[in-house]
């Protein structure tokens, strides 16, 4: 297989030498390196050369849930991160939050903290008897450059509402007071709350949680495999249309931007490709689920971003789903193949010219 002229050989086998794998494994319950549960996924090609590779984990599912597209150990359990959330979204339906639309769709966000997705945190909260201080998230700036800016710019400072996750712990407050449980502390794993989150997370994924961390945000996060996390969201878009799972998927394919942000990959992919869905997650975690039933979920090893969103497309290509063989079903109507030829790749630049590029090598 050759990419810029450099001819690449795709090798799995384990690097990691035995001490450092020792250490690994003694150090960090349930931590394994990078050795054979990784596939080589996808690499950076600079000027020809071959620069850094990215390996992981990878599923996909056929429209009726087989897996059918495997690399990696992808029946082992990740942290899915920000990935959950669709599922954490609608276990707070189930428990009274009365969110609907765009709100809903930022309730599951990881947003980018611009100005419309500030408002809605607030919108929520106010619809809830609420305000700022109600949020357990930690203080933060917005992602989006131009937003963070302004509000430095402004005078303003890091605080939790700019949070990416604000939405989330919005509608979690608000969910708790619709339920009529303490809103102070929602955020603990024996909180009311969580355990109807954790309950609807193994209930949609088909399997029990193998450990329980905290997330990033501070909310609980419970670790599942590849496979559970794209059963899980499968689950959410194939459910009965007025369902929570159905509401909080089809909120977040109506109103792409309010998951993510303007000019986010996610909203790209969903954009391209009518009637999927696709939440990322920190740490290279990304999951998709279309609407026959076809998913996916993609972990980068290393938990870099960047090759997060190459290999989602080809997965997408595996599938049949985005302009593939469509070995595994039909390809979508109305699919932007150009605007999905642009997400497979990403340009590397040498004195701001594009010199390389960073791209999926696997599905070969």
């Amino acid at each position: 297989m050759s990419f810029w002229g450099c001819k690449i050989i795709i090798d799995n086998r384990d690097t990691v030498p035995e001490a450092a794998t020792a250490q690994i494994h003694n150090g960090s319950r349930g931590v394994s390196p990078a050795s054979s549960d990784d596939a080589l996924l996808a690499v950076a090609v600079r000027s020809g050369f071959l620069e850094s590779q990215h390996r992981g984990r990878a599923v996909g599912l056929a429209p009726d849930g087989e897996v059918v597209i495997r690399a990696g150990a992808a029946g082992r359990p990740v942290f899915p991160r920000s990935a959950n959330k669709p599922m954490q979204v609608a276990a707070m339906v189930r428990s009274g939050l009365g969110l609907g639309g765009k709100l809903l769709a930022l309730a599951a966000a990881s947003h980018s903290g611009q100005g419309f997705h500030i408002a809605g945190v607030r919108e929520i909260l106010a619809g809830a008897g609420l305000d700022d201080g109600a949020l357990a998230c930690p203080a933060a700036l917005p992602l989006d450059e131009a937003a963070a800016t302004a509000v430095l710019r402004g005078g303003g400072i890091a605080e939790p509402v700019y949070n990416n996750c604000s939405g989330k712990h919005a509608a979690m407050a608000a969910t708790c007071v619709s339920a009529g449980w303490p809103v102070a502390g929602y955020q603990r794993p024996d909180h009311p709350l969580q355990v109807a989150v954790r309950g609807t997370l193994e209930r949609l994924a088909g399997e029990p949680a193998a450990a329980t961390g905290v997330d990033g945000c501070g909310a609980p996060l419970f670790a599942l495999s590849l496979e559970g996390i794209a059963r899980a969201l499968r689950a959410m878009v194939l459910a009965d249309p007025g369902s929570p799972e159905r509401m909080v998927a089809d909120a977040m394919r109506a109103y792409p931007a309010w998951t993510c942000g303007s000019s986010r990959t996610e909203r790209g992919l969903m954009a391209a490709v009518p009637g999927l869905l696709v939440k990322g997650g920190a740490e290279g975690v990304e999951v998709f689920a279309f609407a026959d039933g076809r998913a996916g979920a993609v972990k980068i090893a290393d938990g870099a971003r960047r090759a997060v969103t190459r290999v989602t497309v080809a997965l997408l290509r595996a599938l049949g789903i985005a302009g593939g063989a469509a070995a595994h079903g039909v390809s979508a109507p109305g699919v932007d193949a150009a605007a999905l030829d642009a997400l497979a790749s990403s340009p590397l630049l040498g004195g701001g010219s594009a010199v390389g590029e960073v791209r999926a090598v696997w599905p070969a």
